[in-house]
């Protein structure tokens, strides 16, 4: 059974009586809740500290360092570009807020203008399309329907449809609407861009998404997305170092409409190993090898902060789960 938006708001609002911090408050109202924050709570969120910290990390181009491989050589609060973008658009920026997401908007529009700094180096006949295909996946995230991404996103819709033909994907008929559209000749492809697709959902056919959500679900279903951790295998218990790296794989079927078919179970789970304060807590977890960056509290050491990220990253999951199955 889908949980309905009362629970939700319910336990969004549980969260919010308990925790005072202005970046959470205002994250349960306007992202969870779809509510408007009152004007006090938005300017201080503007200048909580994991704002400032943004802010003051971005550079003067509007990036925060390489787009999306990490330099070894240089020490940086945030590995890539790419992380910093992800991360403004969890905590709920939005494109004005300071203008911190405006000039990174300016910074991604160059790579697809030939303006950035940065050169895209093709080490593979993959790369330009797949470096074209995230910048326009956090550009749609952004501004939606931004026109610099209307030739990439038209070409990645156009190979999704000529894959899954009848119904079914076809990794030949996917190769070779690739090698069409990009002029590659390899057999390996560039992954499929399903965030990027999602992003304007209205024009894809229903019939398409589903069956999406059949091969590309169920094959993360399988097998888990980054991570091998899959919704029928759950930890024995919710309090377990690596539980959040199940959150990669339900993420990522939870971009589907229908989701349910894949995530009942574990959404079921979810709800089940919520704490008697209505918190969720997962315990201490093991570092990423890229680093963590779903935090409101730049001090993650204090146990109520913990459950505090782990309350938030499991009530953003619930809300996209409801939306995509109501």
């Amino acid at each position: 059974m889908v949980p309905s938006r009362e629970f939700l708001e319910s336990a969004a609002m549980c969260l919010y009586e308990q925790c005072e911090y202005p970046a959470v408050r205002y994250c349960i109202l306007t992202k969870l809740l779809g509510k408007k924050a009152p004007e006090e709570l938005y300017r201080a969120f503007l200048y909580s500290d994991i704002v400032e910290e943004l802010y003051q990390t971005q550079n003067a181009d509007g990036g925060w360092g390489p787009l999306e491989s990490k330099d070894y050589t240089v020490k940086a609060k945030f590995p890539t570009s790419a992380v910093a973008i992800s991360r403004c658009l969890y905590i709920g920026l939005g494109k004005d807020d300071r203008d911190i997401l405006f000039m990174a908007k300016e910074y991604l529009e160059g790579f697809l203008l030939g303006t950035a700094k940065e050169k895209i180096r093709p080490t593979n006949e993959r790369v330009i399309p797949s470096r074209k295909a995230l910048v326009c996946n956090l550009l749609e995230a952004i501004e939606p329907n931004n026109p610099l991404c209307d030739q990439t996103y038209y070409e990645w819709l156009y190979i999704a449809e000529r894959a899954f033909e009848g119904g079914e994907y076809s990794y030949e008929r996917e190769r070779a609407a690739q090698h069409e559209v990009f002029g590659t000749r390899e057999d390996r492809l560039v992954p499929m861009q399903v965030s990027l697709l999602l992003k304007r959902r209205e024009n894809i056919p229903p019939e398409l998404e589903e069956a999406m959500l059949r091969h590309y679900g169920g094959h993360a279903n399988e097998r888990g997305h980054f991570w091998d951790k899959t919704p029928g295998k759950l930890p024995d218990s919710f309090y377990y170092e690596k539980t959040r790296r199940w959150m990669y794989t339900f993420n990522y079927i939870n971009m589907f409409r229908g989701s349910a078919l894949f995530l009942s179970g574990a959404v079921d789970w979810l709800i089940s190993n919520r704490s008697e304060d209505g918190l969720w807590d997962w315990g201490p977890q093991v570092k990423d090898p890229w680093g963590y960056f779903n935090y409101f509290s730049k001090n993650r050491k204090y146990k109520f902060n913990r459950k505090v990220d782990c309350t938030m990253e499991i009530l953003s999951l619930i809300k996209q789960y409801i939306d995509n199955n109501s």
